[in-house]
């Protein structure tokens, strides 16, 4: 799973790099705008697909197949249902929401209203493939899943690049890139269970209903959700701060911010697949009366979470100039990528083994515990923290807001965590589907 992570983030990184140097500074800004609602997508294929997970992993375990079955096509039904809310949602606000975001800027507004506009008619194959991907894991191919990113990921790059250089399709080109290659995957991997008798067959889409379920999903799903959009909420926040205090570098700081949004994302994306992997381990051993493995599990996803994040403190310490430089040959942008990315790195080794108890929490079924440990931070703290500090030091007040807030969650986690260690494990719900 870090390997499917780890690609998703280094093609963000690369579309960054194309968008930037070969688009220029204002199409970084105008896609560094549309951030808000790509974590918005990400939080609501997280709903369907980890909410799902939690269910599926442990009715397998258990070896009961027919539920994980229903569970599996109530999925796809609340997919749909979200995707079509986008669309709808977004006909009607979208232009008004990137105006706003765009702090007077028409041409930063029209460059993100076009490659928003596609991106969000492609949301239902992005929560399809998501959902897909996530089951698939569960009933043991994350090899093949692994694989099956490294190639569709490449694909996508090359079909961004065909978007932006050869049609010359600036943003346009790189979000239709986008969407074709999801398409792509999602083809790939309903060929892999059409092929494969072990899996959950495709049949149980046309046998079960497509409306059951939906509220079990959301319920366990919804911690983890909320925290993508807390994200999406604290990122709306700070660009919402730069329009008020950056002045006349507004356009220069958003497009460097967008720069530390896709390198913060490259470096979150492996932790979230440990925590994930922990998540399906967890799950699979509670179904299985197996608590003491699952205790285990977690203390190895704490250790292997740490050491990636003090991994990315080192580069994101001594490399942030070299990286930016990548993205922009615009020296101001450049110049202020360090000045918002250094600041993040002073707490941000404790961020992953805090996510990775999260997760091993919600595979229990305690969405509350989940929720104390995932959504303080983006919706309470950061929000807040960049209001008040902004207001006091201006634009750097923004970035002191992030370690402040890393501190505050450190708390909650190790009062947390000294619970565990006394024995508080909270028993894993128990599911009784209907036939």
């Amino acid at each position: 799973m870090a390997m499917v992570m780890a690609m998703g983030g280094f093609f963000n990184v690369v579309d960054g790099i194309f968008v930037g140097r070969l688009i220029g500074p204002e199409a970084l800004a105008a896609v560094s705008l549309d951030f808000p609602v790509a974590m918005l997508l990400s939080a609501l294929a997280t709903l369907v697909g980890g909410g799902m997970s939690s269910i599926m992993a442990r009715h397998l375990g258990a070896g009961d197949r027919a539920a994980a079955g229903r569970v599996f096509v109530g999925a796809h039904g609340l997919a749909l249902a979200i995707s079509v809310g986008l669309v709808v949602l977004s006909s009607l606000l979208g232009g008004v929401f990137i105006d706003t975001l765009a702090g007077g800027s028409s041409t930063v507004a029209r460059l993100a209203w076009d490659y928003l506009r596609i991106v969000l008619l492609g949301a239902p194959v992005q929560l399809m493939l998501g959902l897909h991907a996530d089951a698939l894991r569960n009933e043991g191919r994350a090899g093949l899943i692994a694989a099956l990113s490294v190639v569709v990921n490449l694909i996508n790059i090359g079909a961004n690049w065909i978007g932006i250089v050869v049609l010359d399709l600036g943003v346009a080109g790189s979000a239709a890139g986008t969407v074709a290659a999801q398409a792509l995957g999602l083809g790939l991997l309903i060929a892999v269970r059409g092929r494969n008798q072990s899996l959950l067959p495709l049949s149980v889409l046309r046998v079960e209903s497509w409306l059951v379920g939906w509220g079990k999903i959301a319920r366990l799903g919804l911690p983890l959700c909320l925290s993508f959009i807390g994200i999406a909420v604290a990122a709306g926040v700070v660009i919402t701060s730069l329009r008020l205090h950056a002045g006349a570098d507004h356009d220069k700081f958003v497009a460097a911010y967008g720069v530390v949004t896709r390198l913060m994302g490259f470096a979150f994306l492996p932790q979230m697949a440990i925590a994930l992997t922990i998540q399906r381990i967890s799950g699979n051993n509670a179904g299985a009366g197996r608590l003491d493995r699952a205790q285990t599990a977690l203390r190895l996803g704490l250790g292997a979470a740490l050491l990636w994040c003090l991994g990315v403190v080192v580069v994101g310490v001594f490399a942030t100039g070299t990286l930016a430089g990548c993205f922009s040959d615009d020296a101001s942008v450049a110049r202020i990528v360090p000045q918002i990315l250094q600041p993040m790195m002073v707490l941000y080794a404790v961020s992953g083994p805090i996510l990775v108890l999260a997760l091993h929490l919600q595979a229990l079924g305690q969405p509350g515990r989940t929720a104390a440990l995932t959504l303080a931070k983006p919706w309470l703290l950061t929000p807040g923290l960049v209001l008040t500090l902004s207001t006091i030091f201006g634009v750097r007040g923004i970035w002191l807001a992030f370690p402040v807030a890393d501190a505050m969650v450190l708390v909650f986690a190790l009062v947390m965590w000294g619970g565990v260690l006394r024995g508080g494990y909270p028993q894993p719900i128990t599911l009784k589907e209907r036939p």
